[in-house]
């Protein structure tokens, strides 16, 4: 089957053509004969990655959607607080937390003191890009003037019942948790440690995000049709922006590309269904909280000033949810113990 769609997909036509060429590829990466090795990571290739995803946060609003719902609502679980303390599951390139650092610089009373600890697994993050990331936000807090640190704990130690772990918790700190479902895609079988770690923590607030193909809840080959559907819609938001074609083809070589990946070879290594992450939230004793009417009206006015029209922001359940023409794209949801 692989064999006759390589005759029929390419990464230029179509929204689900392009889509259905990135599922394919990552599909053969599962085959026996396939030698090529996905986790070669150079300076070079970094640097067109990071270029990718700073272009992708530009021209969609999915990227600023996502950190400023999350964000504010940690301020408003902050409000008060003198010393704040960060567990990141999805440290990324630091952008959500420039931003929240922003944010709480200019609030009523002078900053608080702020910590990460960002859980990494070496498997699936790269040194370099870690290091990168360490040092702008290191960087960005000395110029604000903000008591800041960051350290960098391994995922696998939370699979390995090495517990309790060594996590550096001080007396009247405010506990965050920043945990997208997405960012479990490489080993989905980890979420319900994870969570069970997460509760013991206490923490303020939970955030999370929901990509949409995060279903493995279903299986495999329906967890496929899922994430290629989700994101051939995706692809279509991104072609109505009208940009330049080698900026588009660099975000879904070095940014989607890659994700995609991430969910087959990932869903592959654990193929057993499990029930839905938001059962997961609720078994694991976590409720959901309603964001507040500031954040809602925030977000749809940011929809707003998008330049192109097809975005919309609808309130289900608890959660928001930023979409393309009706299909979901990424939905925002907060929690708590």
């Amino acid at each position: 089957i692989l064999a006759r769609l390589n005759h029929q997909l390419s990464p230029v036509g179509k929204p689900f053509i392009r889509a259905a060429f990135y599922f394919k590829e990552a599909l053969q990466l599962l085959l026996p004969l396939n030698t090529s090795n996905t986790s070669v990571m150079s300076n070079y290739n970094m640097i067109f990655k990071i270029g990718a995803y700073k272009s992708f946060s530009e021209i969609s609003p999915i990227v600023q959607f996502a950190n400023f719902t999350c964000n504010q609502a940690l301020l408003e679980v902050f409000e008060g607080c003198n010393r704040v303390h960060i567990i990141d599951f999805d440290v990324g390139y630091g952008g959500q937390w420039a931003s929240l650092m922003q944010e709480l610089v200019l609030r009523n009373g002078g900053a608080p003191s702020m910590k990460i600890t960002a859980f990494a697994s070496p498997s699936s993050h790269d040194d370099i890009e870690l290091g990168f990331t360490i040092e702008n936000l290191k960087h960005y807090a000395s110029e604000i003037n903000m008591d800041f640190d960051i350290e960098i704990m391994s995922l696998e130690a939370l699979n390995s019942g090495s517990w309790p772990l060594p996590l550096h918790l001080g007396e009247n700190e405010a506990i965050a948790v920043n945990l997208p479902i997405g960012s479990f895609s490489n080993y989905p079988s980890i979420l319900p440690l994870v969570l069970r770690f997460v509760k013991q923590l206490s923490p303020k607030i939970v955030v999370s995000l929901d990509r949409g193909c995060d279903r493995t809840d279903v299986p495999f080959p329906h967890h496929i049709i899922h994430a290629l559907q989700s994101y051939s819609g995706l692809l279509e938001s991104l072609d109505a922006v009208n940009m330049n074609l080698d900026a588009l083809e660099k975000i879904e070589r070095f940014f989607l590309q890659p994700s995609i990946e991430k969910i087959v070879l990932g869903r592959h290594r654990s193929l057993e269904r499990r029930p839905p992450w938001r059962s997961l939230f609720i078994q694991s004793g976590f409720s959901p909280l309603t964001f507040s009417n500031f954040t809602e009206s925030q977000a749809e006015c940011l929809i707003q000033r998008t330049p192109i029209r097809g975005f919309h922001v609808e309130k289900r359940q608890s959660s928001l949810v930023l979409c393309w023409q009706r299909r979901e794209l990424i939905a925002a949801s907060a929690w708590r113990c």
